[in-house]
């Protein structure tokens, strides 16, 4: 196996699993990565890019396996455990539903270096704007989640089928507008990247199966472990640093990254595929 190409595979595996859940879009970062690393030919590496999140989304159910295997056995009756599987299955329908129909196109013009960090810096000050508003919580735990609730996440997940958005960043800070505490918006959007990341997976998989072959599954297979190793590092880190902290930091980490982007592009110090 090319070692090179096993380095850049644990490189773009540890960029998905830092980023999946921060509000700083994985998407992203690996379509810069990709781009600078030069890694795999365009399709295998969309392919390779969205399976590998299902690696990070292996980290959220080991991390919360007591509450989902709560969740999904008391959810055989009418309670909180019903209404919790209710609310991330309506959370998740307009996000898929979107995604089917427009993703081709979203792709084709957006899934660029210049655009993506525009959408950093645009996706910053939406933050910026979140935290800085007064912040009245209606809703303390996932638990609370009403229908509307969810449904209503479920479109704001929608804007992070913009590349540079961020899923994690679209739910949260919606969250965060709809009333949500902190750790209640965290929560739900890594519980609603369950059904996300899988359906994307499995849906891309099928999809491109005719440009795979077996000497990309090893390829694969790195890149999906160290996409779950570094997401548990990263939903635990998250965990705490919200419980004393807002997402600023965040919002200013989006605006230099993207500026540097920017900055490079403009100069041609990196030649970006735009």
């Amino acid at each position: 196996m090319d070692l090179v190409l096993v380095f850049k595979a644990v490189i773009m595996g540890i960029v998905e699993g830092l980023t999946e859940f921060l509000p700083i879009s994985s998407t992203g970062h690996l379509i810069l990565t990709g781009d600078l690393l030069n890694f795999l030919d365009k399709e295998k590496r969309d392919v390779f890019e969205i399976f590998i999140q299902f690696g990070a989304m292996l980290a959220v159910v080991w991390e919360y396996r007591a509450k989902i295997g709560h969740t999904l056995h008391g959810a055989r009756q009418p309670g909180r455990e019903r209404n919790l599987l209710i609310n991330v299955t309506a959370a998740f329908v307009p996000a898929a539903a979107m995604g089917y129909l427009f993703n081709k196109a979203i792709k084709a013009v957006l899934f660029k270096p210049v655009p993506v960090a525009l959408a950093f810096i645009v996706g910053a000050f939406v933050i910026l704007w979140a935290e800085k508003r007064q912040h009245r919580i209606t809703v303390e735990s996932v638990d609370d989640l009403t229908l509307r609730d969810a449904i209503k996440i479920g479109f704001a997940q929608c804007f992070a089928l913009i590349p540079g958005t961020s899923r994690s960043g679209a739910t949260i800070i919606g969250g965060l507008f709809f009333g949500l505490s902190r750790r209640a918006a965290t929560e739900f959007s890594f519980f609603l990247a369950i059904p996300t990341l899988s359906a994307a997976s499995l849906y891309s998989l099928l999809k491109h199966r005719h440009a795979l072959d077996m000497h990309d599954m090893g390829i694969f297979a790195i890149g999906f472990l160290a996409s779950m190793i570094s997401a548990f590092f990263a939903v635990r880190a998250l965990l705490k640093f919200i419980s004393t902290h807002t997402f600023i930091a965040f919002a200013w980490y989006r605006i230099a990254f993207g500026i540097v982007v920017l900055l490079t592009a403009w100069k041609g110090w990196v030649e970006w595929t735009v």
